[in-house]
């Protein structure tokens, strides 16, 4: 069974600085060894959305409005994904939720989880 443990959110002043982790494990992780692991976030009345994404080799993605401020990495040892997020403003309040995109032979999907969310406010 597939299970990402997200952890990090809060409430944080504009400007300040959270780092969000997210843990994943399962028997899924040890039969494929090749995934991505990502963060997207959903704030009130608003659609999910991507914001950054890093493949087992450290190829990385992100979202124009986190570009400079957000950075993301992963300890492939660990399993475990993170998402530093420097100068935070307003608008990033949202739920936060961690991703897996699990590929098999030809890189073909085989599987997308997702964790439980973490909650993060940035108060004005």
């Amino acid at each position: 069974q597939v299970q990402l443990v997200e952890s990090g959110g809060g409430l944080v002043q504009s400007g300040g600085s959270l780092r969000l982790s997210c843990a994943a494990s399962g028997d899924i992780f040890t039969i494929f060894s090749i995934y991505t692991l990502g963060w997207y976030r959903q704030a009130p009345g608003k659609q999910r959305e991507l914001v950054a994404t890093i493949t087992t080799n450290g190829s990385t993605n992100s979202a124009d409005s986190v570009k400079g401020r957000f950075t993301i990495s992963r300890d492939n040892a660990k399993n475990t994904v993170y998402l530093q997020m420097n100068s935070l403003k307003p608008e990033d309040t949202a739920v936060f939720y961690c991703n897996a995109e699990i590929y098999g032979l030809g890189n073909q999907i085989v599987g997308s989880y997702w964790g439980q969310g973490t909650q993060v406010t940035v108060s004005a």
